[in-house]
């Protein structure tokens, strides 16, 4: 990654009015990032937001969890990035109204090898997103959420240099903190090299178990280090976040009442307030 970042250069970001971009990204697997992904999205969707999930992880779970078939996925966001395709072609529709998809295949799974003798492979998704075309597309949405493949590479990076901002789920475990110091690092060697705007949108902890003094522990030693970057939704270990995906639904449809759900739509919330406190802070700003 470090090689990577040393090729990286400032650039200008102009988007037009398209919505918000952001990068749900932790390189530790298992830690509820495409969870996380597709049910704030369709916690979004629900508060009549236009949203668009782009699914950058080989494994393509955010496009299975979302319904979509494989059969259905005849252009894809491989196709986006490494064949020129047009944003347009690539989406999809969600059985959610609101909710589109730009879907992954396993031609993804070879991108990273494509890509490291791609020109300006850093920045092939923000290109496909930045063209003309895109921006026409992309106007018709509030938000762009990216899910990230579990790693530091070059699939990884294309989301951050692409984001507006980046949200962290962190799994409750002993090993958090140290995941987290690393993908701080990864963040601000990209403001440097390639995205001087990048934000952190904020860090959700995961799979929060109540009765594992683990959990708690973990929790506090997060808000110490992040503070009020921490959102203050936690989702806990639910077994219907789990269930849901081999349904092809998100939880927020599989079980809307289970408590997995209920926190998404409190996460979907206090984004929404955070983005209308920011607001009117750069409003007072500006006056």
């Amino acid at each position: 990654m470090s090689q990577v970042l040393s090729l990286g250069r400032d650039v200008k970001r102009s988007r037009g009015g398209a919505g918000r971009i952001i990068a749900v990204a932790n390189q530790k697997g298992g830690v509820g990032k495409t969870t996380t992904t597709i049910n704030l999205a369709t916690a979004l969707a629900a508060t009549r937001k236009s949203v668009l999930v782009i699914d950058l992880d080989p494994q393509g779970n955010a496009s299975t969890g979302l319904g979509v078939p494989r059969s259905a996925r005849t252009v894809s966001i491989y196709d986006v990035l490494m064949r020129d395709h047009d944003l347009g072609s690539a989406l999809i529709d969600t059985a959610i109204p609101k909710l589109r998809l730009i879907a992954s295949t396993v031609d993804l799974a070879g991108a990273e090898l494509e890509l490291v003798s791609a020109e300006e492979r850093a920045e092939r998704l923000r290109q496909a997103l930045r063209n003309p075309e895109s921006g026409e597309v992309l106007e018709a949405f509030d938000y762009v959420l990216i899910d990230s493949p579990p790693s530091l590479g070059l699939l990884t990076l294309n989301a951050l240099v692409a984001a507006d901002s980046v949200l962290v789920p962190l799994q409750c475990e002993f090993f958090a903190l140290e995941g987290l110091s690393m993908l701080m690092k990864t963040v601000e060697r990209v403001r440097g090299a390639f995205n001087p705007d990048l934000r952190m949108e904020g860090v959700v902890l995961t799979m929060f178990d109540r009765r594992n003094r683990l959990s708690g522990q973990v929790e506090e030693d997060v808000r110490s280090f992040m503070g009020d970057t921490v959102f203050n939704t936690v989702i806990p270990r639910n077994v219907r976040l789990s269930e849901a995906p081999s349904h092809g639904k998100p939880a927020l449809v599989y079980d809307m009442r289970c408590p997995g759900s209920m926190a998404y739509i409190k996460l979907a919330s206090e984004l929404l307030k955070r983005e209308k406190k920011q607001k009117a802070a750069l409003n007072q700003g500006v006056e």
